[in-house]
This record gives C-alpha cells, sequence and structure tokens, in this order.
C-alpha cells in the first residue's frame, strides 16, 4: 500500500494548528487503528533528518492512520510556543482531528520522543482518554538536577578523570575554574543520591506544575495507572542518548519503575549504537516495526 498525506488546520485553545494525516491508500478495509506522533522539543513535524515524516509514512503503508503536528508556537502552528508540560490541550486537539479526518479508527497509540514523551504519559496522567490505547515512550525526558549531575559523573567525568590530557590541562592551569565547579557539584550530588534512601513510589502529591522534583514521581504513576487500565506501553531507549542514561538513574534511584517495565502490557527495546533521534538505518527501521507491534496489539 501506499500512504496517502493530507494536511489539516484545527483549533487548540484559540489557535490554529497544522497537522498532516497519512492514510493508507485504497486499504481493504478502513483503517481501525492510528498513531498520534508528539514531537519533543524544538522542532516541527518533520523531525530530525524527517524521521516522523518517514515513521507515518511507514504506518500508513501498513495499513494504520498516523499524524504528525505543530504543537502551539512551532512550525506552521500560531500562538507561544508551549513546553511538554503544557501540551495537554494540543494532545487533546490533535487526537480530535485524527479521529475526525479517519472516523473508521477505533483506537490510537501517541508516539513521543524525549518531552513529547513526558507530554504523552502528563496527558493520560491527566485524564483519561479512552481513545488512546497505547504509548511508544522514545528516550523520555525526566531530568533532574540530580539525574544530570550522575550520567555525567559516570558517562563523562569518569572517563575524563582517566585521560593523562585532562590532569595535564589541570597541572597547566588549563581547566577553568567553572569546569572545576560544576565537576565537584556534580560529585557531591551523586554521593548524595548514593547515600539517599530507596524506596517504592508513591502516588505523588499535588505540586506546582513546573517542579522537577516530583516528575519522575508523576510519570512513574501515570504510567502505573494507564497500564492498570489495560494501557499498553512501548519504551525505546537508545544506547548512545544522555536522555535515555538519565532516564535509567530516575529508575535507578527509584526501584518502583521496575514494576512499570515487568507489567505485562509493557514491553522495553534497546536500541544499540543509536542517538537520540536514531538517524542510523538499522535502528529507525527497528523503531518502525515495534511501533507495528504495538499497534497490531490495541483492541
Amino acid at each position: 500500500m501506499k500512504a496517502v498525506e493530507t494536511a489539516v488546520v484545527f483549533p487548540c485553545a484559540g489557535q490554529e494548528l497544522l497537522g498532516i494525516v497519512s492514510t493508507p491508500e485504497a486499504p481493504a478495509e478502513p483503517p481501525r487503528r492510528g498513531v498520534l506522533i508528539v514531537v519533543g522539543g524544538p522542532q516541527y513535524r518533520a523531525g530530525s533528518h524527517r524521521m516522523f515524516v518517514r515513521l507515518a509514512r511507514h504506518l500508513a503503508e501498513n495499513g494504520v492512520a498516523a499524524m504528525r503536528f505543530d504543537a502551539r508556537g512551532m512550525g506552521d502552528s500560531s500562538g507561544p510556543r508551549q513546553y511538554f508540560e503544557d501540551f495537554d490541550a494540543d494532545i487533546r486537539a490533535a487526537l480530535d482531528a485524527l479521529f475526525r479526518e479517519v472516523p473508521s479508527l477505533r483506537t490510537a497509540a501517541i508516539w513521543g520522543l524525549c518531552g513529547g514523551a513526558t507530554a504523552a504519559l502528563l496527558y493520560v496522567r491527566g485524564r483519561r482518554d479512552a481513545r488512546v490505547g497505547a504509548l511508544a515512550l522514545v528516550n523520555p525526558w525526566v531530568r533532574t538536577d540530580v539525574t544530570q549531575a550522575v550520567t555525567r559523573v559516570k558517562h563523562y567525568y569518569v572517563q575524563r578523570l582517566l585521560q593523562a590530557d585532562f590532569w595535564r590541562k589541570l597541572l597547566r592551569g588549563g581547566v577553568a575554574i567553572t569546569s572545576l565547579s560544576e565537576l565537584w557539584r556534580a560529585l557531591r550530588l551523586t554521593a548524595r543520591a548514593a547515600s539517599s534512601a530507596r524506596g517504592p513510589i508513591p502516588a505523588p502529591a499535588a505540586t506546582a506544575e513546573g517542579d522537577d522534583a516530583e516528575l519522575g514521581a508523576r510519570l512513574a504513576h501515570a504510567w502505573a495507572v494507564f497500564s492498570a487500565q489495560g494501557g499498553r506501553t512501548l519504551l525505546i531507549l537508545s544506547e548512545h542518548d544522555y536522555m535515555a542514561k538519565e532516564f535509567l538513574e530516575t529508575v535507578n534511584m527509584n526501584p518502583a519503575w521496575q514494576r512499570n517495565f515487568a507489567h505485562p502490557l509493557a514491553r522495553r527495546v534497546d536500541l544499540p549504537q543509536a542517538d537520540h533521534t536514531f538517524p542510523q538505518a538499522e535502528a529507525h527501521a527497528i523503531v518502525e516495526q515495534v511501533t507495528l507491534d504495538l499497534t497490531a496489539g490495541m483492541a
């Protein structure tokens, strides 16, 4: 099957958003399953090296409707730029548009990269949308000062401290004071994290929307509730991506995340040698296939 693409303009909080709907051309039967692609970070609907274009077309070619869109303030959509914690209205409006454009749909997955993955979890935490049957979370954003520090110590500073060139530069005064201060701060935060108590994640108390300290707990709780309600979850992690490494540090600091991984409706896929947006053909092909597998399991 070939993919047919249709541009749609739809309202969201007084603004106009642009989306591209990909559907199969002349399918044997109308598509029942769909995927809404939520962009993460300051990107628009095409994505790095057109990754979202390729994913949406591949899904449509295999009988699954897909939509990629510009959130408010990005690409060709109007309004002030929104951050992932304020994407609820954008996701709701995009789902409305997708189901309106493809009336045969019965269920859809939300596929999100980085902040888009975080936004997807926050969306299902904030409201139970019966249309959403699955989540695909790709290198989710869960950054806090502690996870960032621990990740830098493990995956950057340790290697740097083992390099003779670093010590030569230090002895010559070639290492900036700010760099040494950052190293010291990262080591202190890492030590604090190592000595802190590790217990189960409770349902988080109400906090200010921008409270990053509670973000990991909110996301873990959202995932657990979504699974308990029958939602499928696919986690995709790139081997050479700092966001993925920080996410795993969050998991390591709070073992309750492992219960989410162990749920029978959850699946974790690791992409060897891949970076944040997996430009490698092999990695991108794996993402396409596991996304199709996820939609096949939706009711």
